[in-house]
């Protein structure tokens, strides 16, 4: 973990390592000749997805496929995404060291893009291998820092010439995916163990209300169309009515701009943006539905009009119940708890679980900073994931066929 947090270091101890950026691609560069030294063999496919193979004694049986990611945000933490790609190597590593004959090949994966904090959307990669999205349509887009997502990519796949190309969505037998958990559940819990049973849907709305500019002085309350009041009794319902009647929903307000933006006139107009989340994919509609209601009823109090335009639509998984079943099996005989639970943010496992049995591990990090530069995992939590996904990968790679 040390050398690769020196990959992208900022000076507040996190790092700065974005997806097909120079950092990014000296990070994958280290992997691949860590994976050379040891004899596996390396792959890419068009995506750049990363993949470090070890043989099992029956090579045309899909791979048990482990990993995460090595992005980061602009100023990420140490951990997100590159503990669990890290961690699998190890895993890899073991076996080998171990001598441990499977049936089928295991491989590391470190999928591209998957903060999309550069380039968006996030998760590139893995939806690209899973067939849910054409990186074709990717390739007109500029990235936050004015770069050419089609240079950057390109620049990436010839960085590493010793990986042989593969196509997308070659077979898998099972994805495992560990991560630390973004939350402080775990650590409140004292529970070293979070066993994923699947990522909630989130959807992503953008909100106009329209009102009518006036001065602010000299207009008085009969006279006022305005949306900020209708925006802030709107969003005061909504918050006092979601989540505090359903604790597995999610609210979150994270942009507002007012029109034409003067301290001295009432706007125009108020656009906003809330982010919904849930892992039932009836509730997460019924929550969309109120979101409408309330928000155009507050704006025909204030004689505004309303508008919502759903601009973000990422569906809900559950994860395979034996890969889960498995993981928990795995913490019972290290002796370490584990509780389930639903992952609030989504993650790569999200779209390999269209295509392959699939599951998370999730590990406390301190007070559930993540995306922070603070970002810390206690290296007790980083062994005890790191042990049970050894633990899980041996056993569904020796699964029968």
């Amino acid at each position: 973990m040390r050398v690769f947090a020196e990959i992208g270091a900022t000076p507040a101890g996190g790092v700065n390592r974005q997806a097909l950026s120079d950092g990014d691609r000296a990070a994958r560069r280290l992997l691949c000749d860590l994976a050379l030294a040891r004899g596996f063999g390396v792959f890419q496919d068009r995506m750049a997805n990363l993949f470090v193979r070890r043989e099992g004694r029956n090579p045309s049986r899909p791979p048990v496929l482990i990993g995460s990611h090595l992005d980061s945000q602009p100023t990420g933490g140490q951990f997100d995404g590159a503990l669990g790609t890290l961690s699998a190597f190890e895993v890899l590593e073991s076996i080998e060291d171990l001598a441990i004959e499977t049936d089928g090949p295991i491989e590391v994966v470190a999928w591209t893009n998957e903060e999309g904090s550069r380039f968006a959307p996030g998760v590139m990669g893995s939806m690209a291998f899973a067939g849910a999205a054409d990186p074709a349509a990717w390739q007109s887009l500029t990235g936050a820092d004015g770069a050419s997502f089609a240079d950057e990519l390109a620049a990436t796949l010839a960085a590493l010439p010793e990986a042989t190309m593969r196509p997308f969505g070659t077979p898998v037998a099972a994805y495992l995916e560990l991560h630390i958990e973004q939350g402080p559940s775990l650590e409140k819990e004292n529970i070293p163990i979070g066993v994923v049973t699947g990522v909630q849907g989130t959807r992503w709305l953008l909100v106009t209300l329209s009102g009518q500019a006036g001065h602010a002085g000299t207009t008085s309350l009969a006279y006022r169309r305005d949306p900020m009041v209708a925006a802030a009794a709107a969003l005061h319902q909504l918050q006092e009515a979601i989540m505090p009647a359903d604790p597995q929903a999610r609210l979150t307000v994270g942009r507002m701009m007012t029109y034409p933006g003067s301290i001295n006139a009432i706007p125009d107009s108020v656009v906003f943006s809330i982010d919904i989340r849930h892992p039932d994919p009836d509730r997460l509609d019924s929550i969309e539905a109120e979101v409408r209601r309330v928000c155009e009823e507050q704006a025909a109090s204030q004689q505004c009009s309303c508008a919502v335009v759903r601009t973000f639509d990422m569906p809900s998984a559950t994860f395979s119940p034996v890969v889960v079943e498995t993981i928990e099996m795995a913490a019972r005989s290290l002796s370490l708890a584990s509780k389930r639970m639903v992952s609030g943010a989504f993650h790569d496992a999200l779209f390999l679980a269209r295509v392959a049995p699939s599951a998370m591990i999730f590990v406390p990090c301190r007070d559930g900073l993540s995306h922070n530069e603070a970002e810390y995992v206690a290296p007790e939590h980083i062994l005890s994931g790191a042990r049970v996904m050894l633990e899980t990968t041996i056993a569904l790679a020796r699964r029968p066929a």
